[in-house]
């Protein structure tokens, strides 16, 4: 049976709507447009009323036919269970809003709400690089380092929602701050840590007397982004290369404890590791073979995501799949 499903993506600077067909095990992508959120400038009824909008324009399309659920996938904090996004540190002034209940009475259409990295998990599960799987952890490894866990089957989302908040583990006393904890797992495996850790780096070279030259002059601190050191790394520059090789160093502890408490199928990793795997890869298995049980180990795999920069528009409307598929249980 062919479904229709509607799915909003919604994020600080730009939010997305996006329909898609179930066929089968696969889903089509057929429409998707999008408009600046401008978090903090617009309101969040503003911005819900342009998107309400948006789909509406849409859905004239596709001739009459009716999606059969929506599904939103928005930054945490929230309340999936209630449908209700609580105070998103990236959508200032989005406080308590029952957007479920806002879709649904408009559209009259049940409506779905998952945290991002939860909504990425069950899009890589059902759609991309984790099909398949039993039992499967995703990793964000983006702004942020988030994760969401594929238990038995299912979406695992803990006592209050707040299952897979991996960036928090301390996993150093000392390193790069994420998840407001210094020495965090977010803080050594994600885009501002890795920038962080250069920095750091980068000074404690300078109270040596030494200087990083970068393509014939010197670099600038403010420069060090997670891209600029990925270029200069598969270019063999060791400073470069020593600022990866610590992060994929951590990515193997954390990995490895993953690996040990949770006995996955398969870790998939987006974002900055889908696009460096060559610069992680070799190190992050050292450390695993070293830290993690050798059985669990030798049976989970570790794949990046394979859903690309279409990950949120297939995240939303996994969010809608999943929820029309616990309904019917």
């Amino acid at each position: 049976m062919e479904r229709l499903y509607m799915g909003l993506d919604i994020g600080g600077s730009k939010s997305a709507v996006v329909f898609g067909r179930e066929r089968g095990a696969e889903i089509e992508l057929l429409k998707r447009e999008a408009i600046e959120t401008e978090a903090g400038r617009r309101t969040a009824g503003e911005c819900i009323e342009a998107l309400i909008g948006l789909s509406e324009e849409m859905l004239s399309s596709f001739g009459g036919q009716r999606p059969c659920a929506v599904g939103i996938s928005c930054g945490g904090p929230l309340d999936s269970g209630a449908g209700i996004i609580l105070s998103p540190p990236n959508l200032p002034g989005w406080d308590q809003i029952a957007i479920c209940e806002i879709m649904t009475k408009h559209f009259r259409l049940p409506a779905f709400l998952q945290n991002d990295a939860n909504a990425c998990a069950l899009a890589e599960w059902r759609f991309g690089a984790g099909r398949g799987a039993d039992n499967m952890i995703f990793l964000t490894f983006g702004t942020g380092m988030g994760a969401g866990f594929i238990l038995n089957g299912r979406l695992y989302e803990g006592s209050s929602g707040m299952a897979g908040e991996i960036g928090h583990i301390r996993m150093s006393e000392y390193g790069p701050v994420g998840y407001g904890k210094e020495g965090s797992f977010e803080g050594f495996c994600s885009g501002g840590g890795i920038s962080e850790m250069a920095r750091t780096l980068l000074l404690e070279r300078r109270q040596r007397g030494e200087k990083l030259l970068w393509e014939g002059r010197e670099l600038r601190a403010e420069e060090l982004s997670a891209k600029l050191l990925a270029k200069a790394a598969r270019r063999g520059d060791p400073f470069a290369r020593s600022v990866f090789r610590r992060s994929a160093l951590m990515l193997g502890r954390g990995l490895s404890i993953l690996i040990d408490l949770l006995n996955p199928d398969i870790i998939v990793i987006g974002s900055i590791y889908e696009r460096c795997e060559d610069l992680f890869s070799e190190e992050m298995r050292r450390v695993i073979s070293e830290e993690a049980l050798s059985g669990p180990a030798g049976i989970c795999g570790i794949r990046a995501a394979e859903l690309g920069d279409r990950i949120g528009d297939y995240a939303a409307l996994s969010v809608a799949v999943d929820g029309m598929m616990r309904e019917m249980r």
